[in-house]
């Protein structure tokens, strides 16, 4: 017995001093370290769906920005979510060459399905500060390839035909490049940390994407104040844009990001949804862009709503 309580005291500090920083029991919060808060510390430390509560993560990778950010899993998750984005584009880019989908509707699957898959990426990043710029990199890359395409710099034909109405160079530089600045915006101000910026991508991605294609195919009654606006379009809008945005909140809240009284919750999405929808079937099209005025609005009234 004495030689099992020789080695122990012998054993245990070696093993202390060699654990990681963080995880040293003179290193964590108080209210962690009694045996009686053992279920508090298992919940907090090893929960599969609470990324927040720790405040002092364990730091993977090298952690060059001293907050347990790790650089490997940042450039890892840039690298992926970019590829993703470039097969998504060519996928339909072939689709659409080939003639194998309408032009029209490639352009909006890519609107819906590209901004949707982008957000719903941001947990695959890191816990560091810069991991949302690490995000922005992807349609920051796709912002750089708008701008050459759109100057003639290069010329794809397939990216042209799958992202814009009436297949000119030229369009690239408006409604698609609006909608990736919109994009860098929500993932810089807003992140993962905050609903204004998922609703407000769900309304110009699955809300405005979906009302185009259901306006095009059942909209033949139209908007009195706007006959390029019809009211299958404009409902459709609200429903969706509604759907998405729930479907969303979920997912990141299911993930631990924030956590949300539900009742107030739909009826505050309902709001933003229905202001979106106004401003989306006014006649300014010509003026200001569906990409930022939906948006813009969406990430106004948001912010009043989820204040």
């Amino acid at each position: 017995m004495s030689r099992v309580l020789t080695t122990a005291v012998a054993v245990v500090p070696i093993t202390h001093s060699i654990l990681p920083r963080c995880l040293r029991l003179s290193n964590l919060p108080p209210s962690l370290t009694a045996t009686s808060h053992t279920r508090t510390f298992r919940r907090r430390f090893f929960s599969l769906y609470n990324f927040r509560a720790v405040s002092s993560p364990v730091k993977a990778g090298f952690d060059v920005f001293g907050d347990g950010g790790s650089i490997v899993q940042d450039t890892g998750a840039t690298a992926l979510v970019i590829a993703g984005a470039y097969a998504l584009v060519s996928t339909f880019d072939f689709l659409s060459e080939r003639n194998l989908i309408e032009q029209n509707l490639s352009r909006k699957l890519v609107h819906i399905i590209s901004g949707l898959l982008f957000m719903a990426s941001w947990p695959i990043f890191s816990a560091s500060r810069w991991a949302r710029y690490f995000a922005s990199v992807v349609p920051l890359t796709n912002c750089l390839r708008l701008v050459t395409h759109g100057l003639s710099l290069v010329t794809d034909e397939g990216l042209i035909k799958s992202v814009t109405r009436e297949g000119k160079p030229e369009e690239l530089l408006r409604g698609p490049l609006y909608y990736v600045l919109v994009l860098i915006l929500s993932a810089v101000l807003f992140w993962r940390e905050s609903p204004v910026g998922v609703v407000s991508l769900a309304m110009m991605c699955g809300g405005d994407g979906i009302a185009d294609i259901v306006g095009r195919r059942f909209g033949s009654t139209k908007i009195p104040y706007n006959k390029q606006k019809s009211w299958a379009g404009s409902l459709s809008m609200f429903v969706f844009g509604f759907l998405v945005s729930i479907g969303m909140l979920y997912y990141f809240s299911a993930l631990g990001y924030f956590h949300l009284d539900w009742v107030s919750t739909v009826e505050r999405v309902a709001v933003v949804s229905f202001v979106a929808t106004m401003v989306e079937s006014l006649p300014i099209t010509g003026t200001v862009d569906d990409n930022i005025s939906v948006p813009l609005v969406s990430m106004v009234v948001a912010s009043l709503a989820f204040a």
